[in-house]
C-alpha cells in the first residue's frame, strides 16, 4: 500500500501530482474516465496522450499484475509521468515516448485504451486501437474540443458506443464566502468491442 494514496478507489487530488504547466486530466474527470474503462487486475492499458501521467498512475494502481503504457510525445510530460509513477510507487507503468499511432505498433494488444490527447492523429489512433483491442475491450476517449467531439461521433457511428457530457464545478474562496467555479465541460466517449 502506498503512503501517498492508501485507498483502493481512484480520485487522487490534483495537487498531489507533480504537474508544472503540462496538461492534466482533472480529478473528477479522471474518476469517471477510469470508471468507464472498467479496469481489472492483469489488464494491458494504453493511455494515449498521457500528459502528467495522472490517469496512467491511477490506472496502474487499479490493474495489479497488468501493465499501463503511458504514450506521450512531449518529453517534459514523459519525465513528469516517470516522477509521478515513482511518487505513487507504481512499478507497472511503462512510459512510451513518441507520437501515436507510430509508437503503438510494438505494444502488446490492449484490454483498455484511454485517449486524452491525439496530437491531430485521432482518426488513425482510433482505427489502430479498434483493430488491436482485445475482444470485450473498451476504448475511453475524452473530448474537450468541438472538433474532437465531432470526430469521435463520426468515427463511432455503427459501433457499440455511448457518450456522457460532464460539467463539473468546484467551490473556490471569494473573500469571506465560497463561490462555484466551472471546469471545462468534457465529453467522455466509451466504445466496447
Amino acid at each position: 500500500m502506498n503512503s501517498q494514496w492508501p485507498y483502493s478507489t481512484p480520485g487522487i487530488p490534483d495537487d498531489l501530482f507533480i504537474r508544472e504547466k503540462v496538461p492534466m486530466t482533472k480529478e473528477e474527470i479522471r474518476i469517471l474516465t477510469l470508471a468507464k474503462a472498467r479496469l481489472a487486475p492483469g489488464q494491458i492499458v494504453w493511455d494515449i496522450g498521457s500528459g502528467t501521467g495522472s490517469i496512467s498512475v491511477e490506472a496502474a494502481l487499479l490493474v495489479p499484475g497488468g501493465k499501463v503504457f503511458a504514450v506521450e510525445k512531449n518529453a517534459r510530460a514523459t519525465q513528469l509521468t516517470i516522477q509521478n509513477a515513482e511518487k505513487f510507487g507504481v512499478n507497472n507503468l511503462i512510459t512510451v515516448p513518441g507520437e501515436a499511432p507510430a509508437v503503438l505498433h510494438d505494444l502488446p494488444d490492449p484490454h483498455r485504451v484511454i485517449i486524452g490527447g491525439s496530437g491531430g492523429n485521432l482518426h488513425h489512433i482510433l482505427q489502430l486501437a479498434v483493430n488491436r483491442l482485445k475482444p470485450g475491450g473498451r476504448i475511453v476517449a475524452n473530448a474537450v474540443t468541438v472538433e474532437t467531439f465531432n470526430h469521435c461521433t463520426q468515427f463511432f457511428t455503427g459501433l457499440n458506443w455511448e457518450a456522457i457530457l460532464v460539467n463539473i464545478s468546484r467551490t473556490v474562496p471569494a473573500g469571506n464566502v465560497r463561490m462555484w467555479r466551472a471546469l471545462n465541460p468534457v465529453y467522455i466517449f466509451t466504445l466496447e468491442k
